[in-house]
């Protein structure tokens, strides 16, 4: 069993070298260290606020938001790039498993400690967006189709060495722009209408 492992260690997708070597998996490698900076970074800054556990809880539950309201897959690859690496599982079914967690965490702070979506701006959006459907829910739904295309990408950036070897990539590339345009207009109204009524204005959007 011990041996089983070490040879694992052996493959060409765990060798670090391979990730220095190939432009495209140098990318996922950066890209991944540059989001692990930006994680650490801003538990650190909240737990000077808010204590080690509430700068934990902020920190989660931010990394939540970005699951479910960006239509990107940032947060997803967190987890999803680390067992890949390690274990080879694909990253669309990590990415399945960064919903099923998010989704904990949003049902259990919502029941439990509610008042922890008053922290930043950020987090008051996301409480807006979670207990409004109707029209916030289409944030998500819109990030949904993106996150699953851009994790799809993503694997493609692991199993490729060079740009013009990701089929995938540039076969769906417009598509994936038009989802991301239809988020950005989307996203836009409703942060908007989302401004407008924190500081006490009903002006029609139509």
């Amino acid at each position: 069993m011990q041996n089983d492992f070490f040879a694992k260690l052996s493959l060409p997708w765990f060798s670090l070298k391979t990730y220095f070597g190939a432009e495209t998996k140098k990318h996922s490698l950066l890209r991944y260290i540059i989001l692990s900076f930006f994680i650490v970074a801003y538990f650190v800054y909240e737990s000077k606020k808010l204590g080690t556990t509430g700068g934990f809880l902020v920190t989660i539950l931010t990394w939540s938001f970005f699951v479910f309201c960006t239509p990107v897959a940032d947060a997803g690859f967190i987890l999803a790039f680390p067992i890949r690496l390690l274990i080879g599982v694909r990253m669309v079914y990590t990415q399945i498993a960064s919903y099923f967690i998010a989704t904990m965490i949003v049902l259990l702070t919502l029941t439990y400690q509610s008042a922890i979506y008053n922290t930043n701006l950020i987090l008051r959006l996301f409480h807006t967006i979670l207990v409004n459907p109707n029209p916030y829910w289409l944030i998500m739904i819109i990030s949904l189709i993106g996150t699953l295309m851009s994790i799809y990408f993503g694997d493609e950036l692991i199993d490729v060495s060079h740009y013009r070897e990701r089929q995938k990539y540039h076969r769906h590339l417009n598509k994936y722009k038009i989802v991301a345009t239809i988020f950005i207009v989307v996203l836009t109204i409703d942060l908007y209408s989302f401004l407008l009524h924190k500081i006490g204005l009903q002006i029609p959007l139509m």
